[in-house]
């Protein structure tokens, strides 16, 4: 499992890309097509044609880094988009590379806090029930 800081995004590339590409290559598609800079430290996620193979190319500070998953069997279920790439949040991600169909997920309401006291409550002594 990767563990990512909240500021890295991550960008999709939903055309099929060479997987002959190296570093420099899939460089310049994170600056052309993807149209982001591939020093900021964020995720590009490219896949084949096919559907079974996937790179991730990011920079660390020294330099990039080439992450690249083949599955033997089956193949990555990448969401369909208009556009040349789409972001997703690492989570997204997690489910992607575990062969999840992010269009058959169904992602529940979470709990958000309420800001100010309960309805209802006077102020005075009483709290939370």
């Amino acid at each position: 499992m990767l563990s990512l800081p909240p500021a890295v995004r991550i960008f999709v590339a939903t055309v099929p890309t060479n997987m002959h590409l190296s570093f420099d290559r899939l460089a310049a598609l994170a600056r052309d097509v993807i149209h982001q800079d591939p020093l900021s430290g964020h995720l590009f996620v490219f896949q084949n044609r096919v559907g079974d193979r996937v790179k991730i190319l990011y920079w660390d500070r020294s330099g990039f880094c080439l992450w690249y998953k083949r599955l033997e069997q089956g193949a990555f279920h990448f969401p369909r988009a208009s556009a040349t790439h789409l972001e997703v949040d690492a989570a997204d991600l997690m489910l992607l590379l575990d062969g999840i169909d992010l269009a058959q997920a169904t992602r529940r309401a979470r709990f958000t806090p309420r800001l100010g006291p309960p309805a209802g409550a006077s102020g005075a002594g009483g709290g939370y029930r």
